[in-house]
């Protein structure tokens, strides 16, 4: 017949192992966190429908590959992360499509035109 050992007392020392064990685990998976969800395969975005003309108040509008442009000239455009669309007329709002933002766009402008060349950051 074995003697069963009676449990050690929790002494000062093993309290503070337990808890800086447990600091270093939850740290340590707070740290792989965003590495692992970047390896999770991501939600592909649909591309708007491209090669679209039409006339907005008096306007010319035409989205292709070659971008955005109003009355032939470009209207520079950016993608967001979301899928949605702003570009420099009013990069507060952004639109679901380009040629929503186009339309967007020919409001603000009303009667001027844009530039013909987009002037250079740097």
């Amino acid at each position: 017949m074995s003697a069963a050992s009676p449990a050690a007392p929790l002494t000062r020392r093993a309290l503070l192992r337990t808890a800086f064990t447990a600091a270093v685990l939850a740290g340590t998976g707070a740290a792989l966190a965003p590495v692992l969800r970047a390896r999770r395969p991501r939600q592909t975005l649909t591309p708007a429908p491209l090669a679209e003309e039409e006339t907005y108040r008096g306007r010319h509008i035409a989205v292709d590959v070659a971008g955005v442009r109003i009355d032939g000239r470009p209207l520079h455009v950016m993608r967001r992360a979301d899928g949605s669309y702003l570009s420099g007329i009013n990069h507060f709002q952004s639109y679901p499509t380009p040629l929503e933002l186009a339309r967007a766009a020919v409001d603000e402008l009303g009667t001027t035109q844009l530039a013909l060349a987009a002037p250079h950051h740097g």
